[in-house]
C-alpha cells in the first residue's frame, strides 16, 4: 500500500470542543464500504445552543483542513451535539464578558471566524451542512458556506446581530442574496425574523428537509409551520410561516408529547454522500470550486473590512447589545431601541451615559468592575 506524506496541519491533536468521527461510507442499497468513509464534524456545546467559542473555531479550522488531506474521506458534514440548535452564532458569553471593550482582540477572533468561513469552501471535499435544529446569526453563515444543506423541518434560520448588537457581515450579508434573492435577504438580515425549514426550503435555501418528530411511532410534519399552501384573508400565502395564536398553542401541545428521531435526515445525509461517492472525485471538487466563487467574489472582496468594523463594533453596539443579551433576564435581552435612538437624537454619546438610558445591565457597576 502506498505510503502518502502527513499533510494534517496539527496531526495529534485532539479535539476538545468539538467532536470529529469518521463513519463509513453507505451506499444507496444499503452497502457498507468499509475503507471509505464521511468524516462527521460536530459542533459540541449543546447547552448554549451549539454557539461557537474562540477554541471551537480554532478546531474546526483544523477539523476541515484533516477531512480535506484524507484520500479515505469522501465528503464532510457538518453538524452539532442534540436536537434542538445547529448553532446560534458566537458564544455571547465570551462576546459579553471579554471581548466588549476590546476592539483589537475582537479583530484577532475575528481572523478565526474568517479563516473557518474559508475553510469550508475551500475543503477538497463536498461539505454538507446536516441542520438538526436553529441555525441562526453566524451559525447561518457557517451553513451557506457549505456546499449543501439538509435539514430537521423543526429547525429555524435567520439572523440576529441588528438585534443584539452587530451586523450579519460573517458572511450573510454577502450568500443570502445567491441564495434566496435581495428582497428575502434584506428582510431577514435587517428584521431578524426567523424562517421554518419549509419556508427555507421553498425559498431556496435547503437541498432537502425530512420530519422529525414522531407520534404514536409515526413521522409526522413539524406542527408549528403551516405546510400546505393555505392563505389568510387576505390571500397571502401562509406556506411555511410559522403559526400563531390558538394554532401555535395547538403545535406546541404536540410538540410536547413527540419525539426526535433523526433518521430519516441521517437517511437524506447518507443518500447524499453516496451520490457524491458515484462522481469523479476531481472533477466535481472542480465542479464545487467554480460554484463556490459565486459566494467567495463577495466574501473576499469584504471579510476584511467586515473585519475591522465589527472590532470596532464592540466599543460601541456590540458593548451594548452583547451585554445586555448575555446579563440581562430573558424578558429583557433587548435594548431599549426607542430610548436609543432617541439618546442618539439628542447628542447622548456612546458608552455608559446612554447604555444607562437604554441597556442598564451593559453598565459596568463599582462592584462588577
Amino acid at each position: 500500500m502506498t505510503t502518502f506524506a502527513n499533510h494534517d496541519l496539527a496531526p495529534d491533536y485532539a479535539f476538545t470542543n468539538i467532536k470529529y468521527e469518521l463513519k463509513p461510507l453507505v451506499l444507496q442499497d444499503g452497502t457498507v464500504v468499509e475503507d471509505l468513509f464521511n468524516a462527521w464534524i460536530w459542533l459540541d456545546n449543546p447547552d448554549k445552543y451549539n454557539s461557537y467559542t474562540t477554541r471551537a473555531i480554532a478546531e474546526l479550522i483544523l477539523a476541515l483542513r484533516r477531512a480535506s488531506s484524507d484520500p479515505s474521506v469522501v465528503c464532510v458534514v457538518l453538524t452539532a451535539v442534540g436536537d434542538i440548535a445547529f448553532c446560534t452564532g458566537g458564544n455571547t458569553e465570551e462576546y459579553s464578558e471579554h471581548y466588549t471593550g476590546r476592539p483589537d482582540e475582537y479583530r484577532r477572533y475575528m481572523r478565526l471566524f474568517n479563516d473557518g468561513i474559508s475553510a469550508l469552501m475551500a475543503c477538497d471535499k463536498p461539505v454538507i451542512n446536516r441542520v438538526n435544529g436553529m441555525r441562526i446569526a453566524g451559525g447561518q453563515e457557517l451553513g451557506m458556506a457549505c456546499d449543501f444543506s439538509v435539514s430537521a423541518d423543526t429547525a429555524r434560520f435567520g439572523q440576529a446581530g441588528p438585534k443584539h448588537g452587530s451586523a450579519p457581515v460573517g458572511g450573510s450579508t454577502d450568500y443570502l442574496p445567491e441564495y434566496v434573492g435581495y428582497a428575502r435577504a434584506v428582510e431577514s438580515c435587517t428584521l431578524c425574523e426567523q424562517w421554518s425549514a419549509h419556508y427555507a426550503q421553498h425559498i431556496g435555501l435547503l437541498n432537502g428537509i425530512a420530519p422529525v418528530l414522531k407520534m404514536d411511532g409515526k413521522f409526522i410534519a413539524n406542527p408549528m409551520a403551516y405546510t400546505e399552501f393555505v392563505t389568510d384573508e387576505y390571500g397571502r400565502s401562509l406556506y411555511g410561516q410559522f403559526k400563531t395564536g390558538d394554532e401555535r398553542n395547538a403545535a406546541k401541545a404536540i410538540l410536547s408529547k413527540a419525539e426526535v428521531d433523526f433518521t430519516l435526515l441521517d437517511q437524506m445525509v447518507n443518500e447524499m454522500c453516496a451520490k457524491l461517492a458515484h462522481t469523479m472525485p476531481d472533477c466535481t471538487v472542480y465542479t464545487l470550486e467554480q460554484l463556490r466563487k459565486h459566494k467567495l467574489q463577495h466574501w473576499d472582496k469584504n471579510r476584511e473590512s467586515n473585519r475591522a468594523w465589527l472590532g470596532l463594533n464592540m466599543m460601541t453596539e456590540g458593548r451594548i447589545g452583547f451585554r445586555t443579551f448575555n446579563r440581562a433576564p430573558r424578558a429583557e435581552r433587548e435594548t431599549d431601541f426607542i430610548e436609543m435612538r432617541r439618546a442618539l437624537s439628542q447628542g447622548v454619546r456612546y458608552g455608559d451615559n446612554l447604555a444607562e438610558r437604554c441597556a442598564p445591565h451593559a453598565v459596568d457597576r463599582d462592584d462588577e468592575k
